[in-house]
């Protein structure tokens, strides 16, 4: 039986896949992919995914937000232009955003003061969030608990199930990417068996975190099809079946 899914998470319009882009579009039409989210982490990356967007509108869906990693490369008026494209309803979500403690390019004070800014103009503008979380757990469950409720996904999810716990009662949806179905990763798939299939979203975050057997190569929103397979075995699930769960979990955060 056919299905299609989603990849919620992915870098298509970043220097490194951008010149691949029409080859990539066609290898995830080939494999299941009906719509990919284009997360883009500057303006540049936007305009590119405007265009892909007004080629193929029912393709590509287009987030932006200011990682936090690279906070230090934005000013007020990048945030103001942000809040234009809120308000002229251009993005339907706004991320990549969060914490991400492994890197000290940005110091915790400040990176949480830009997580908390771009919060603020999600909520402004009812937004849904993508979030990035990276040894920061404690406080980016704490910031985010004091903007709830809200709506949005924690991407490339590799916590504990108690963790998903808070977050869900926040709002949040989570994702789950190549790191799934790595032969390492037996923490991942106990967690995602315990998780509602309405509360579940795939991603591949390409160009990064390319999923087992496939390690190595670089990835491309065509192999969320094999974190989706993956997703299936934990569940014990069919294909149809989840892929039309994991749709309906789209159209109830970003389709209103």
């Amino acid at each position: 039986m056919e299905y299609y899914i989603t990849d919620t998470h992915c870098h298509i319009t970043c220097d490194m896949l951008y010149d691949q882009v029409e080859t990539i579009i066609e290898h995830a039409k080939e494999h299941h992919i009906k719509r990919m989210l284009v997360v883009c982490t500057n303006f540049q990356e936007y305009e590119r995914a405007m265009k892909l967007k007004e080629q193929e509108t029912e393709i590509f869906d287009v987030a932006l937000g200011f990682h936090p990693n690279d906070l230090y490369n934005f000013k007020e008026k990048d945030y103001q232009k942000l809040e234009t494209l809120l308000r002229d309803d251009k993005l339907i979500a706004v991320g990549e955003i969060g914490l991400d403690y492994h890197w000290d390019d940005v110091t915790k004070e400040d990176q949480i003061v830009g997580f908390r800014k771009q919060l603020e103009l999600a909520k402004k503008y009812d937004k849904p969030v993508l979030i990035h979380m990276r040894e920061a757990t404690k406080d980016t469950v704490d910031v985010l608990k004091k903007y709830a409720p809200l709506k949005g996904i924690i991407h490339c999810y590799s916590g504990s199930y108690e963790t998903a716990q808070e977050l869900m009662k926040v709002g949040f949806y989570i994702s789950y990417g190549g790191p799934l179905t790595f032969k390492n990763s037996r923490g991942a798939p106990e967690v995602a068996k315990r998780i509602p299939c309405d509360r579940l979203f795939v991603e591949t975050d390409s160009p990064y975190l390319t999923p087992h057997p496939y390690r190595g190569k670089q990835n491309e929103p065509m192999y969320a099809n094999v974190t989706f397979q993956k997703l299936c075995e934990i569940k014990e699930m069919d294909e149809k079946t989840l892929a039309d769960q994991l749709e309906e979990n789209y159209i109830k955060v970003f389709k209103k």
